[in-house]
């Protein structure tokens, strides 16, 4: 099961109606969140979902209206006694950004870890999480992202039986765990079938359309990708300042092919992101122009 909560959909500025883009997802007790623009906090507030459990925070860029929010939250989170350790992902030169803000937030009660992207293609494995992270086309270094939770193989009685496997040993070989038992070495292949489709949300802002987007979001349960403009004539706007209209984001989709597409990082002159839906969805038909607070829980297949 994978939670999911795109808790601000505007770009550049906050507006008294919309916060800036950041995504909160949440998963065997473990919370990821992508970006942290000025208003994270009141986003989260509204939504119910405490910044505490927060153990992993991925950044694309470091713009302002991605990382401002960043100290407070910190503090919160500090606040509300956490201890366990925060591991941070973005671009080379987090450090130093997340330093540079922590100069107003200088004491917190939990060790900070950070992992700065280097490569055009950067995979990591975090708690519950499958990260791969890749470079896009933005004027500064910015990454999107594609969380994903695995899924193993179904248990098969019969062949932990025919191969005398204990059953003291079948929950730990379930959970992927190798067990030694009077000498002998079970390992989770003697008992699992392949594995199933797990879950993928990939997310992607600040950016031209570039194909490394529409190949991490093959095939996602959730595509979530900047629509900055709707409005007609803005299309030298979004190549000038490396950006994506609604209709590129839409056709990224089309070539994906994910279960939904939600559109976000909306500009502060387009108030009214649902007047255009109907265009775009002329291109991908799943498309959902995202408002502030949409969320989802994403289940695994019934089999």
């Amino acid at each position: 099961m994978l939670d999911v909560c795109l808790l601000g959909t505007g770009g550049m500025m906050p507006l008294p109606y919309r916060w800036l883009t950041s995504l909160l997802t949440r998963c065997g007790g473990s919370n990821l969140l992508i970006d942290c623009g000025e208003g994270t906090q009141i986003a989260l507030k509204e939504k119910g979902w405490s910044p505490k459990p927060i153990d992993i925070i991925c950044f694309t860029h470091y713009h302002a209206d991605h990382c401002s929010g960043l100290p407070g939250l910190l503090l919160t989170m500090g606040n509300a006694e956490r201890t366990e350790p925060v591991v941070m992902i973005g671009p080379k030169g987090l450090k130093r950004v997340a330093d540079s803000l922590r100069i107003i937030a200088p004491e917190l009660p939990f060790e900070l870890q950070y992992v700065e992207l280097a490569e055009n293609r950067e995979h990591l494995y975090i708690g519950p999480y499958d990260i791969d992270a890749y470079k896009v086309n933005h004027n500064v270094t910015c990454y999107g992202y594609s969380i994903s939770i695995p899924r193993k193989g179904r248990f098969d009685v019969e062949r932990a039986k025919n191969q005398g496997v204990p059953m003291k040993a079948w929950s730990h070989l379930q959970k992927g765990e190798n067990v030694l038992m009077d000498g002998v070495t079970y390992t989770p292949d003697m008992v699992l079938g392949p594995p199933r489709r797990g879950l993928k949300v990939t997310y992607c802002t600040d950016t031209r359309p570039v194909p490394v987007i529409a190949e991490y979001a093959a095939d996602a349960d959730l595509f979530i990708c900047e629509g900055m403009y709707g409005e007609d004539g803005k299309e030298e706007k979004a190549r000038d300042y490396k950006h994506m209209t609604m209709y590129e984001a839409a056709r990224l989709a089309k070539e994906a092919q994910p279960k939904e597409m939600w559109l976000t990082h909306y500009s502060p002159s387009l108030t009214r992101p649902e007047e255009y839906i109907e265009k775009v969805r002329e291109i991908f038909p799943r498309s959902v122009a995202a408002r502030d607070g949409r969320s989802v829980e994403l289940g695994f297949d019934e089999e």
